[in-house]
């Protein structure tokens, strides 16, 4: 792997995003305004409960937000590094260089870790001056759920590459939409129980379920979850491994029908 390969990809979609007020703006902007919208409904819902029946919806609900805002960023972040060379018509040019596929993936997962962290200490900083939410009051039972937040969303970064390479830049609205696809059965917002039985089966299979879960235990009972950590690194390594199988799939099929020019036509 040749290290000059991978710094140029990070550095060019650094150089976009930091010469760019609307990539700015869309690194920091929506998560602002999400964050006081999900900051008042908080305080809302808390002036409902009973005073003696009140549990921390602060932290429960603006934490499940900063973790959720997390995954959609490097989702998002992953696999618009990709469009990017799809909507400047350069990515036949880097499929035609000597950057390797598992380069160029390096490349976008080093955009995406900058992003991310970025991200996150913007957001967690204004949910401290805004609410007084100290996520750091979890201590390093922050670091796995962090890591596997960021390694699902990039799991379905490379499925999202996947799909733009076989069906062209029209599949583009998938990098958005993919998120909000798994949004309502990761249980973000509420635990797993409400689900119906045969869906609380069939949603063990995200890890996205068994990280917010255990974020949940954290909180509540201050105790680090071992079974949710397993599961979802057990189901995160699963998922990069088919998201990869996946993406190649997609290119060996892209190649030999011919389906890698509709990316500079469409």
């Amino acid at each position: 792997m040749n290290s000059l390969h991978v710094r140029g990809i990070f550095y060019r979609n650094i150089v976009l995003i930091r010469r760019s007020v609307p990539k700015l703006f869309g690194l920091f902007g929506f998560v602002t305004v999400a964050l006081l919208l999900w900051g008042f409904i908080t305080l809302w819902v808390q002036t409902l409960a009973e005073t003696d029946a009140r549990a921390d919806f602060v932290s429960l609900i603006l934490s499940a937000f900063i973790f959720w805002s997390l995954f959609d960023l490097s989702q998002r972040s992953f696999g618009i590094s990709f469009l990017e060379e799809v909507w400047s018509r350069n990515v036949i040019n880097l499929f035609a260089s000597p950057v390797k596929l598992s380069e160029m993936i390096l490349g976008f997962v080093l955009v995406g870790v900058a992003q991310s962290l970025l991200a996150f200490f913007y957001i967690t900083s204004l949910a401290f001056l805004l609410y007084a939410l100290n996520i750091w009051n979890l201590g390093l039972y922050i670091i796995p759920f962090f890591v596997n937040i960021l390694v699902f969303g990039w799991a379905l970064g490379v499925v999202t590459i996947g799909l733009v390479v076989r069906f062209g830049p029209s599949a583009d609205i998938l990098a958005f939409f993919i998120p909000f696809l798994v949004l309502p059965f990761s249980a973000v917002y509420y635990p797993i129980s409400i689900f119906p039985p045969i869906l609380q089966k069939v949603t063990f299979i995200l890890p996205t379920r068994h990280m917010f879960e255990g974020m949940r235990t954290v909180i509540t009972e201050g105790i680090m979850p071992l079974d949710n950590v397993f599961w979802a690194s057990t189901l995160n390594v699963v998922c990069v491994i088919l998201a990869f199988l996946f993406l190649y799939w997609m290119l060996r099929l892209a190649r030999s029908k011919g389906y890698l020019s509709r990316l500079v036509q469409d």
